[in-house]
């Protein structure tokens, strides 16, 4: 358990001096709350639909906790070309245990860094139903965080070099993002772009989050978890057999 937290904690200190990292994270959300929070939402209200700004807010929340989460772990590309991944794999800690540390670490960055952006949509306008909403609300960013954490650890553990990094992140990330219904609603769309969404993870994060932030809810909340909860016990699973076959 020590190994965990020295890991868990190294995560969340190289985190915190890194100050360039937290405020160009916060650039995309803040493009996407600013131009289409508020350029889309007179369109949004034309159609019945209320605030967009309202409606996108958990999207871009979750946007972030991804895109954090899977870069987090794939920052064990860099650990592992410059030979910091040698030093902590050479330790007589087992390898279960550093991955658990490396991949609570990033959930945990991830989780910071989806809490500013919170922070600033609700400076922006954004308003949940009921602060007794927002455990719930903290419990699903964490769900996320965990997921997509545990597939940046199956994607650095699996990628020997950086070449792969555009690949994963056009045909991989950025589809996980615009399928998950964080900026468009779940409801009436073609046959096949639904089936599409309900195998995306994130579709069930930001519908969870939006279901117990504002109410508005697609698959049920039961479901949203059931869901995160497999499938991160499942990528738990899939990083740990991945990192525990690396060769530095």
């Amino acid at each position: 358990m020590k190994a965990i937290y020295i890991l868990w904690l190294r995560e969340l200190k190289r985190y915190l001096r890194s100050r360039v990292q937290i405020i160009a994270s916060l650039g995309q959300p803040l493009l996407y709350l600013l131009v289409l929070g508020f350029g889309l939402g007179p369109v949004f209200r034309k159609a019945g639909s209320g605030s967009y700004l309202q409606f996108m807010a958990p999207g871009i929340i979750g946007m972030t906790i991804l895109f954090n989460a899977v870069f987090s772990g794939i920052a064990l590309l860099w650990d592992r070309q410059f030979g910091f991944l040698k030093e902590t794999l050479v330790a007589p800690v087992p390898r279960l245990r550093i991955m658990i540390g490396r991949t609570l670490g990033a959930a945990t960055v991830s989780m910071l860094q989806g809490t500013l952006v919170l922070v600033i949509t609700l400076v922006a306008g954004f308003r949940p139903s009921s602060l007794a909403a927002m455990p719930a609300g903290f419990l699903f960013m964490a769900l996320i965080a965990i997921v997509f954490a545990g597939l940046g650890v199956v994607i650095g553990s699996s990628l020997k070099d950086m070449q792969g990094f555009q690949l994963v992140m056009n045909f991989l990330v950025l589809p996980l993002f615009f399928l998950s219904g964080a900026l468009f609603p779940l409801e009436h769309l073609p046959r096949a772009l639904a089936a599409a969404t309900s195998l995306d993870p994130l579709s069930y994060g930001v519908d969870g989050l939006r279901a117990v932030l504002i109410g508005m809810g697609h698959f049920g909340i039961a479901v949203d978890a059931a869901v995160l909860a497999t499938v991160a016990v499942m990528l738990l699973c899939l990083g740990a057999w991945r990192f525990s076959r690396i060769e530095v």
